[in-house]
């Protein structure tokens, strides 16, 4: 019988996990007693600049940096408010750079950092090849367009896997929910260092074109604050790298600070060696989380993710317990395919910090697609009773409630999470699961409403396309049934249910050629489908026969 495609879905979280980042030192309330301005307001006000800082520690930014700017309007220019308002201006659009991370179109077609274009298997996180760690088929959970599983957790690096050619790459795939940039540094940041422009009417706060950064790099103080601000909010990173580099060149190589900073500036300009060079000097000085994590990033990036892991571990060695890097390993395994060893990991973060979102729904999710539903039920419940309130988890929630048999919760979940949806692409995906529902009690009626209510929210809905061929086959309607096989196959040509069913189809009405052509395809998208072998077989003694 022709399978119905499209694994059920589970929705990842779009929850940043929180971290505390490495920033420069800062100001010491000391220097903020009096400043140039004169003494301090009479009556119960307070002094501007103290004023100032107190907005500044309660994350009022616009407020502090408005305040900074009237200091600044009367002579002479008072030191600490000019570096208070940089690093006001630097937290409004912060991002931490560990956390964000997106490989653009340019830097995944055009990667000449490649150290082997034919990497062995489980060295690579291009070519994660076959579950190794023995976990559910694809045709039990859902692959990207890489071959990696969908993972419970909605993270940059799984928003889409690794496209193989120029086509793929641009058109946007139906996981990743916002279009990619072309590059890494066309997008958040130049959108955040735009924003940055907008928020001062009178143009950029310093002219970076008339600064000496040789003067600034010997007041170390004023250095930090400045370079942070010249890379987070006005995204030149080379300017920044020339500041970082005359500001260590005074240390005389001894600040790891700088080092790091350098690192950074190197891994945003595509420099992936250098930066790996700056951050283990920097860890020679000096032993710090934020470095592990970065020079990992540069590893992952150079597609040597095994060398990743080891750094992980020996990290683990010096900072036993510490979250991120166990979260750290966990991510790769789940990469890499190898879905057993990530959630042991996974388990080991929450034996740390049991409110960790990402290791709960990943686990979660494991769960669920080990065909445990029950266990799935315990974590995202848990998620609902930690405050986590969105769209996902009653989609999540429902899937559950249905496969452990508990059907008086199921429709009241879905009920949820179609009212909580904040876009197309997220009704689309209720819809569909509740088809899968409606399949599953026999209504094909309703089963067949939803799909089609699914292809409304989002028309490039690959599974939808697919199990309504299977719907409309049943019926007898063949000629619908094959277009639209053919566009599920076109949509997400990375899945084997559309090749599969198209060959079933194309060998019941006679035409072997492209049924043969359908089920090599099948067998290439999923090696291990027994079924796929099973219809080549018959095919090549048909073929022998004529």
């Amino acid at each position: 019988p022709a399978r119905k495609g499209g694994a059920r879905r589970l929705h990842g979280f779009c929850v940043a996990p929180l971290r505390a980042p490495g920033r420069a030192p800062r100001l010491r309330a000391a220097g903020l007693g009096r400043s140039s301005c004169g003494a301090p307001a009479g009556g119960m006000g307070l002094e501007p600049l103290f004023q100032a800082w107190s907005c500044f520690r309660r994350r009022k930014f616009r407020e502090c940096a408005d305040l900074c700017s009237q200091l600044l309007e009367r002579p002479p220019g008072d030191q600490a408010a000019w570096s208070l308002k940089t690093r006001a201006l630097t937290e409004m659009v912060y991002v931490d750079e560990i956390d964000m991370d997106q490989e653009g179109i340019a830097e995944m077609i055009l990667d000449e950092n490649a150290i082997a274009q034919v990497a062995r298997p489980g060295t690579s996180l291009k070519l994660p090849g076959t579950s190794q760690g023995g976990g559910p088929s694809p045709a039990v959970r859902p692959v990207t367009q890489s071959g990696r599983p969908i993972t419970g957790f909605v993270r940059p690096s799984t928003q889409s896997g690794r496209p193989s050619t120029m086509e793929q790459a641009i058109r946007t795939p139906r996981t990743a929910l916002t279009a990619r940039p072309i590059t890494s540094a066309s997008g958040g940041y130049v959108r955040l260092g735009t924003a940055s422009m907008l928020t001062n009417p009178d143009g950029p706060f310093i002219n970076l074109s008339r600064l000496n950064f040789a003067k600034y790099a010997q007041k170390p103080k004023l250095a930090k604050a400045l370079f942070e601000y010249i890379f987070h909010h006005e995204n030149d990173v080379k300017n920044a790298l020339d500041l970082a580099a005359l500001a260590t060149e005074h240390a005389q190589f001894k600040d790891w600070w700088w080092k790091v900073q350098i690192g950074k500036c190197y891994y945003r300009l595509g420099l992936y060696r250098e930066a790996e060079k700056q951050f283990k000097s920097a860890l020679k000085q000096q032993d710090m989380v934020d470095t592990i994590l970065y020079l990992a990033k540069v590893y992952l990036r150079l597609d040597q993710p095994v060398t990743a892991l080891n750094l992980f571990k020996q990290g683990l060695d010096r900072f036993p317990g510490e979250v991120t890097l166990i979260c750290g390993i966990a991510r790769i395994y789940e990469e890499m395919n190898n879905i057993s060893s990530a959630a042991e990991y996974y388990k080991d973060v929450l034996k740390q910090d049991n409110t960790h979102v990402e290791a709960i729904a990943c686990i979660g999710s494991n769960h669920f697609y080990s065909d445990q539903p029950e266990i799935a039920l315990r974590f995202y419940r848990r998620l609902l009773q930690m405050g986590v309130y969105n769209c996902q988890l009653f989609n999540n929630l429902g899937l559950c409630c249905f496969y452990a048999q508990q059907y008086d919760m199921t429709l009241s979940s879905f009920e949820r999470a179609l009212f909580l949806a904040e876009n197309e692409e997220e009704t689309a995906d209720v819809w569909y699961n509740l088809g899968h529902v409606a399949v599953g009690i026999g209504d094909l009626n309703l089963a067949y409403q939803c799909f089609k209510l699914t292809l409304v929210n989002n028309n490039d809905y690959a599974e939808a396309y697919n199990n309504l061929a299977v719907l409309e086959m049943r019926k007898g309607h063949i000629e619908q049934a094959r277009a639209l096989l053919q566009t599920a196959s076109s949509l997400a040509p990375h899945m084997y249910e559309p090749h599969f069913n198209f060959a079933i189809l194309s060998e019941k009405v006679g035409d072997l050629q492209r049924s043969y052509t359908a089920a090599q395809k099948s067998e290439e998208a999923f090696p291990g489908h027994v079924d796929t072998q099973q219809l080549i077989k018959q095919l090549k003694e048909h073929f022998a026969m004529l």
